[in-house]
Order: structure tokens, then C-alpha cells, then sequence
């Protein structure tokens, strides 16, 4: 269900000043937007995608099942014709990623040039958006890319989506990164949080009707999702116009029940997913295969009944909420973190 942009028209505002100041000049502008999960990031990188019009975009992100190097560039390169380009071939099909090209032909700095170079020869001399979605999840590689592009002479807007630091495979590598991109002259950055009770109301009504949802109810429905855009959305898809009817659904005494049959490892798997984590993230965190994490997420939707990992992350946030085994959550996300660190 598509959100609309409520509480976000100032972050709006301010992607289309950097457009604007991007196709006026002779140097990228960045623009580093971060938040948890589902708070609306890829929706402002739309929103501005529908500014831009007919200018060239240059759109990747990583690719999570099997990160390689440059993963950024070659989903940008993905199904795009690149003849002609100025670019030699086979240093061309090694950042497509093609499987069967020499490993070993350039140093890491002859191919972070070449890949400057290829995006320098996408672009052409025309303004264009570069748009580098989930950064802290893409490899080195690309990292020194992104942080290498911000510096040229691109007509550009360079518009990054990043979960904090913390969130990422490499934090330290990313927090550098984040800091390089949102120190360059004229650099916006923008932190999205949660919505207010009051958005979480107008969101409804807007779903709903006008006089459709009392405040009373919009706390409540705030409370159940942290006002993060995304639950929200999956919230309404699961209950639909009911939630207006029972807002707080006090589930504590079934609540209470199905985590009792829940395995250690299955309520650390719970809480991580709660966090928005894909399975290779928990898998990482918890020092085990992404095949066990797959099971422990089967297990999981069959034990509280949800039909999905986000329904099942919906469940365990509002428990988080009423109280119930509130300790039992830090506890297991305290001893996930550890691990993961050590």
C-alpha cells in the first residue's frame, strides 16, 4: 500500500533545491538520506526521480544474496547497452560482472579509474541523477566509488540511501564513507525518523476517509507501529479498516503463550527481524548459515501464525510495545550484537 508522502515534504523541499542546484552547476551535489527500515526512503528517491523528468538516472543498489565487488556499477550496467563507450572491454565485462573475464588484469586503482570513467561516459555532459540506494549494505568497492564520484566534476546529483552505520556489514568503512559524502561543499543530509501520532492520523484518514480515525485511535495505531511508514502500511494490508475498530488489539495472554514455545535462537531471530534485518544480516549477527536462519523464519510464521517475515516482525513490535517479555527482547538483541562484534 503506497504511503502517502506525509511528514516528508520538508526532505521533498529540500531533494528539489539540490536538483536544481545540481543542473545549474559543474560539480555533484550530494544528498545522503538515511533511516532504520521502512521509513520511507526509496519514496523520497522517488518523489525526486518524478522531479528529474526525462534526465539521465543511474540507479543500483547492492545485491544482498551475493555481494561482489563493484555490485553498485554493475547493476547500474545491468541490461544497458554499452557499446561504444570509451571503456576497455574486458575491464567493462569485470564490472558487469560477467563470469567468465580474467580476475587479475587491473590493480584496484585502474579499475576504481575505470569505473569513474564508465560512469563519467554514461552521464555524458548532461545533468543526471545518480542514485545509490542501500549503501551500507554494498561492497568496499563500491563504497571507494560512490565516495570517488562525489568528487568529480559530474554535473550530478548524487543521491544516497543508507540505514545508519551500525546496520551495515562494514560499519566503520560506511560511517567513513557517510562522513566523506555529507562533508562535501554544499551537501544535504537527512535523517528520517518515525512519524508523529498526528501524521499516523492523517495517513488514515487520507486511507480512510476524512473523520475516519480519532486521536485516540492514532496513538494507538502510532504506538503499534513506532510511526515507522512501512509498518503502517503492512499493519492496514493485514487488518484493513478494522484496525480503526480495534486499534490496541490486546493480544498479551495469546502473545504470551506462543513465545513460551519459541526456542532461544527462534526469539533472537524475532527480535532481529523486528529490526528490519534480511536473513544474511541474522545469519551474520548470529554466527550461523543463512540456510538455519531460513528454517528458524518457517518456524516462526508456523508457531504465531503470521503469513509473512513482516506480519511476523509486526507481532513481535507490538509485544515490544504492551510489555510483554520486553526484558527476554533485550536480552537476545544484546546477545546478537555481541556475537556479531566479537
Amino acid at each position: 500500500m503506497a504511503m502517502p508522502m506525509v511528514g516528508r515534504a520538508t526532505a521533498v523541499a529540500e531533494l528539489r533545491r539540490s536538483w536544481s542546484r545540481a543542473q545549474a552547476g559543474r560539480a555533484p551535489i550530494t544528498a545522503v538520506v538515511t533511516g532504520t527500515a521502512g521509513t520511507g526512503k526509496s519514496a523520497l528517491v522517488a518523489a525526486l526521480l518524478r522531479e528529474a523528468g526525462a534526465a539521465t538516472v543511474l540507479a543500483g543498489t547492492a545485491r544482498v544474496h551475493s555481494p561482489a565487488p563493484y555490485d553498485w556499477l554493475a547493476a547500474v550496467l545491468a541490461g544497458r547497452d554499452t557499446r561504444g563507450l570509451d571503456v576497455p572491454p574486458d575491464a567493462l565485462a569485470w564490472l558487469k560482472q560477467d563470469p567468465d573475464v580474467p580476475r587479475e588484469r587491473y590493480t584496484p586503482e585502474a579499475l576504481l579509474r575505470i569505473a569513474v570513467a564508465t560512469v563519467r561516459a554514461l552521464v555524458g555532459g548532461a545533468p543526471a541523477v545518480l542514485v545509490v540506494e542501500d549503501l551500507h549494505a554494498l561492497d568496499p568497492a563500491s563504497l571507494n566509488l560512490v565516495a570517488e564520484l562525489a568528487t568529480t566534476d559530474l554535473p550530478a546529483l548524487l543521491l544516497v540511501t543508507s540505514q545508519p552505520a551500525a546496520a551495515a556489514v562494514s560499519p566503520q568503512l560506511t560511517e567513513r564513507t557517510l562522513a566523506r559524502l555529507g562533508g562535501r561543499p554544499g551537501a544535504v543530509r537527512r535523517h528520517l525518523s518515525g512519524l508523529l501520532p498526528a501524521e499516523v492520523g492523517e495517513i488514515l484518514e487520507h486511507v480512510y476517509g476524512p473523520g475516519a480515525c480519532s486521536p485516540e485511535v492514532a496513538e494507538a495505531v502510532w504506538r503499534r507501529t513506532d510511526g515507522n511508514p512501512y509498518r503502517l502500511s503492512e499493519l492496514l494490508a493485514v487488518e484493513g479498516a478494522a484496525v480503526l475498530e480495534r486499534p490496541h488489539a490486546d493480544l498479551s495472554s495469546a502473545r504470551s503463550g506462543v513465545v513460551g514455545r519459541l526456542t532461544a535462537r527462534e526469539r533472537e531471530v524475532l527480535g532481529l527481524l523486528a529490526e528490519g534485518m534480511a536473513n544474511k544480516q541474522i545469519a551474520t549477527a548470529l554466527g550461523i548459515s543463512v540456510r538455519t536462519v531460513t528454517v528458524h523464519v518457517s518456524n516462526l510464521l508456523r508457531k504465531t501464525g503470521a503469513s509473512s517475515r513482516t506480519e511476523a516482525a509486526l507481532w513481535a513490535l507490538s509485544g515490544r510495545r504492551s510489555g510483554d517479555h520486553q526484558a527476554g527482547w533485550r536480552d537476545n538483541r544484546r546477545a546478537a550484537r555481541s556475537q556479531s562484534s566479537a
